[in-house]
């Protein structure tokens, strides 16, 4: 036989490198197919259905599938819960995600991100919003007056004032339901194994949830002022006076919110003559052009 065409068995240092080849084109392949998977998670995440004021609408992906996919590897890095969620979770997750999100003003506070943190398919990504955003989207829209970004900007506020009480109300409910559980198992005996774990592991989501909430009221917020600022110096009008007492109820919202002061005034009343933050208008020259009540 031509020893040209002789096969010559694979020494053990060859069938080696043959494994770890073979090895290296399955990771690749794992690798190309989980990239795959998360961009259409992404793709997925992009459009959370939401209803009326904002509100999170039922959603089987949303609700069950990417939330499955995100437990899975949340598990791998933080305490997570078997509890199931009570309505008042339930009622505090669809109120706080209309401030979570922004449609109404293109994406500007990420919601692709906001739905994968909800998610927990990914980590937290707020801390790294910049408060210019809103501005540059509310600068390229088109009005055919200047004065209408103000009132956009004055509706948005107001948006935000109005749904602040029930979104209060909500995460005082949640408090409540994490306080109940702290005394029922403390006072019970006969429990399943692993339920002091379960209630430390939603107390913790229940608390992650809203410092997240926290913060995005205050990015709001700073955001807005952030655009007041600027339509002052591109844009100079009287409307601006109406926005800056709206920032200012807002403000008062954002204090408390920080000062996890959620059970106090569920009606706001007292965010009038209450503000924690001085109107930029006091350090401003006055103006002088006479204005006609309307």
């Amino acid at each position: 036989m031509n020893a040209g065409l002789r096969r010559h068995p694979l020494t053990g240092s060859t069938r080696h490198v043959a494994a770890a080849s073979a090895a290296d084109r399955v990771s690749t392949v794992l690798r190309l197919a989980g990239t795959a998977l998360l961009a259409g998670l992404v793709v997925a995440c992009a459009s959370r259905p939401v209803g009326d004021f904002g509100r999170a609408q039922p959603s089987v992906l949303h609700d069950s599938v990417l939330p499955a996919v995100g437990t899975f590897m949340a598990r791998q890095r933080e305490p997570v819960s078997n509890f199931n969620q009570t309505d008042q979770e339930r009622e505090m997750h669809d109120r706080t995600w209309r401030f979570l999100v922004a449609a109404q003003a293109d994406d500007w506070m990420f919601d692709t991100q906001a739905e994968m943190q909800r998610t927990r398919i990914a980590r937290p990504k707020d801390f790294t919003f910049t408060t210019d955003r809103y501005y540059s989207w509310l600068k390229r829209t088109y009005y055919q007056s200047s004065r209408v970004r103000y009132a956009t900007l004055n509706r948005h506020v107001l948006a935000d004032l109005d749904t602040m009480p029930t979104t209060f109300a909500s995460i005082c409910a949640v408090i409540e339901v994490d306080r109940n559980r702290a005394v029922a198992l403390a006072s019970l005996t006969d429990l399943e194994p692993g339920a002091a774990e379960d209630v430390a592991a939603r107390k913790h989501e229940n608390d992650f949830h809203i410092e997240w909430f926290v913060r995005a009221v205050n990015y709001r917020y700073e955001s807005y002022s952030y655009a007041l600022d600027n339509l002052l110096v591109e844009t100079p009008h009287e409307q601006s006076i109406t926005v800056d007492t709206s920032l200012e109820q807002l403000s008062y919202w954002a204090a408390r919110a920080t000062r996890h002061d959620f059970c106090g005034d569920p009606t706001g009343q007292h965010a009038r003559g209450s503000v924690t933050i001085p109107s930029r208008f006091q350090t401003m020259v006055p103006d002088l052009e006479v204005i006609d009540q309307k």
